[in-house]
């Protein structure tokens, strides 16, 4: 019963062909496209990524509505969220590629409009195999529209300021997305019905669509000679989402259950396999190069910030819900000031900091902030007050504003010109493998030692705030691991490679 209280992140013209083995930081700078386009394709891609990071996280707060609604068997009320998180961790390096083949605008898109369609399935489902199927569908189309965005967008912002700028408003967006989920969740279901936190997707998609129809710059794509492995693509594919599956299973069956350990293996061999095809296959679909690239650091790095930032997140929620006792809406609005902290700093700091210091200076600094969050979560104390005790820790969490532009801008700093989507796709499949490792190794260690306590006669308000105090532990543990890997392998970057620098 416990494990279930834990389950419940004008045109623009087009630019001069470049060599395609040159780096995008390192291209001759064209006229940009008229500031206004640009502007309005920078908000098209920031709204159609807010909505899809918004529906990984809006659905949590409306769960038991769901369950009640819609008779959810017991054990089977998680895949209204699994079924989502599963196919769009999966999709993002494909969806990435293919982006880069036959052209990200199309990917972006066609990802949208799939999104939003899934979106009316998902709102009018009667039962629970529809309502499933719909978040299904919705991870998909989430998969194809996230992993091209930030490769469209360094394309169009190539002059350092302007793509630092971009880059922070994209990131900022990304940031807020899981807390306003949550917010909006608990309002919608709330005050309307729980159907809407999907029917408000409709027409935001829709304008999304309109807008990047006219905004967007069309591109061809390098076409599918270029690098269309598809035993690769179903290689890559397949042990993504075995390889989460697995993941977000150990809330039901435990670690050690054969089905964990069998999952896992047979995505092993599956990552495997497909590592091995893309260092003989003559057009890989992930050149290895990319994996031996110091900004593959950035992935490493922000893989295991995500890992403790989101299960922050779901943790800090069910504390302020089980111990503090704060309904569905109090408990988004609890966790906005953190959101709003985000957002402050990402868009009005973070992008002149990186200017003037580099990013890997600043998203070192923005880990070890969070890692002070982090660490004096563990000290609140089961008969907390909110106003005196949680809120002014909150703000704290700005440091993701501060270290996730960073790193997005040292991801993709040497994208090649047909390797953009990609290069977006690795570094949004980074983020959702560490957002799932995350919610299952913390949620599952705070259980265990409630669980423990509960076994020794503690009562369930303190077990419940010591096991939620382990995973803050454990979080600032994974934040320091982030902070020293940034120190390490990123350490020869100089600011002057990055674009945004």
């Amino acid at each position: 019963m416990l494990r279930s209280h834990l389950s419940v992140l004008p045109r623009p013209q087009e630019p001069p062909v470049a060599h395609p083995r040159t780096p995008l930081a390192e291209r001759p700078t064209a006229p940009p496209p008229t500031t206004p386009s640009r502007t309005l394709a920078l908000v098209v891609l920031c709204a159609g990524t807010l909505m899809t990071i918004l529906d990984g996280s809006i659905v949590t707060v409306a769960l038991p509505a769901i369950r009640d609604d819609l008779g959810f068997e017991a054990g089977q009320l998680s895949w209204a969220v699994n079924a989502y998180l599963v196919p769009f961790g999966g999709l993002l390096l494909l969806a990435g590629r293919l982006g880069d083949l036959l052209g990200r605008r199309r990917m972006f898109l066609y990802g949208t409009a799939v999104f939003t369609a899934a979106s009316v399935l998902a709102g009018a489902a009667t039962t629970p195999a529809v309502l499933i199927a719909g978040r299904f569908l919705q991870g998909v189309g989430s998969a194809m529209a996230t992993a091209v965005s930030l490769g469209i967008l360094v394309s169009l912002f190539r002059e350092p300021g302007e793509r630092g700028r971009a880059i922070a408003a994209f990131a900022f967006t990304g940031s807020v997305g899981a807390s306003l989920g949550q917010v909006l969740g608990g309002v919608l279901t709330e005050a309307v019905s729980w159907h809407w936190i999907f029917f408000i997707n409709v027409p935001i998609g829709i304008a999304v669509v309109v807008l990047a129809l006219r905004a967007v710059p069309a591109d061809r794509g390098a076409g599918p000679a270029a690098g269309a492995d598809l035993a690769g693509g179903v290689l890559i594919t397949s042990g993504l989402m075995l390889a989460i599956l697995a993941l977000v299973g150990t809330d039901s069956h435990g670690w050690t259950s054969a089905r964990t350990l069998g999952t896992a293996a047979v995505a092993a061999a599956l990552l495997a396999a497909f590592f091995i095809r893309q260092a003989h296959a003559r057009t890989p679909l992930l050149p290895l190069r990319l994996l031996r690239s110091r900004e593959a650091g950035a992935n490493l790095t922000q893989m295991l910030m995500v890992a403790a930032l989101f299960a922050f997140q779901i943790v800090l929620a069910l504390q302020l819900q089980n111990v503090l006792h704060l309904g569905a809406a109090r408990t988004g609005l609890a966790m906005l000031p953190a959101a709003v902290s985000i957002g402050v700093v990402s868009l009005g700091v973070s992008a002149r900091l990186s200017a003037r210091f580099g990013h890997r200076a600043v998203a070192v600094t923005g880990l070890l902030v969070l890692t002070v969050f982090l660490a004096l979560l563990t000290r609140v104390p089961a008969d907390a007050d909110y106003a005196t005790q949680v809120l002014p820790l909150l703000p704290l969490a700005g440091g993701f504003g501060l270290a996730l532009p960073a790193l997005s801008a040292l991801a993709m700093s040497q994208a090649r010109a047909n390797d953009a989507g990609l290069v977006s796709g690795l570094f949004n499949t980074s983020q959702q493998v560490g957002a799932a490792l995350g919610v299952a190794v913390l949620t599952t260690l705070a259980a265990s030692r409630t669980e423990h306590l509960l076994a020794g006669g503690h009562d369930a308000a303190d077990a419940l705030t010591r096991g939620y105090h382990l995973a803050y532990g454990v979080g600032a543990g994974l934040m320091t691991a982030a902070a020293l890997v940034a120190l390490t392998v990123l350490r020869r970057v100089k600011p002057a490679a990055s674009p945004a620098a």
